[in-house]
């Protein structure tokens, strides 16, 4: 006997990455933002950079900050208070943020805190988020790879800048992670390995740690 099913899937729902095609333009497209980033699709992301050392940052304490349908923002003060616990930031390291909002992945109607409130009705507070300060902080530290266990990178309000910046300087961003709590702030080794689809603006995959 033989089985076999159709997949028809979006290239961002479920725990997946953006490569810089997601919000970056190719270079003679004349638009916003447009350069040779926009060119790098999915599939040409080296895996390399979806694994380092992981650096898993605390910042449950803004989970319900948010206003209606409005993030709170992760400073670079937030990233420097960790960094003088744990040391400081170096290249390579994948910097995992811990805002505990998968907590709220569970079925509707209490899983529409999740994303389905804060971003299409602008009801209760949005998932913490990096502002955009913090994103140019964390490649300047030599950030390649970004991850978050909340829907997106970008804030539930306004979600655009914080892919222009990281995604214009080739950052890749892991999004809906889970489990976050189970690692240290140090230790794990983190690996993204997604599905390799041609011409692709990210795509699902799995995301692992190995523990010390």
């Amino acid at each position: 006997d033989l089985q076999t099913r159709w997949l028809i899937i979006d290239e961002h729902c479920g725990t997946h990455f953006d490569a810089p095609t997601h919000f970056i333009p190719p270079p003679d497209s004349g638009l916003p933002w447009a350069s040779e980033a926009g060119v790098e699709s999915g599939d040409r992301v080296p895996l390399e950079d979806l694994m380092g050392p992981a650096a898993v940052i605390d910042v449950r304490h803004l989970k319900e900050l948010g206003a209606d349908g409005v993030s709170p923002r992760i400073t670079p003060d937030h990233i420097r208070h960790w960094e003088k616990q744990h040391g400081t930031l170096k290249p390579g390291d994948v910097v995992l943020l811990w805002t505990g909002w998968d907590e709220f992945y569970v079925p509707a109607p209490q899983g529409n805190r999740y994303c389905f409130d804060p971003l299409i009705l602008q009801k209760g507070p949005g998932w913490p988020a990096p502002s955009t300060e913090t994103i140019i902080y964390l490649h300047e530290r030599g950030v390649r790879t970004l991850g978050i266990d909340a829907p997106s990178i970008g804030a539930s309000h306004d979600g655009a800048p914080a892919h222009w910046e990281g995604l214009s300087r080739r950052m890749r961003y892991v999004e809906l992670l889970t489990n976050l709590a189970t690692l240290p702030p140090r230790g794990a080794l983190f690996i993204f390995l997604p599905l390799k689809i041609k011409g692709s603006t990210g795509g699902p995959g799995r995301a692992i740690a190995i523990l010390p």
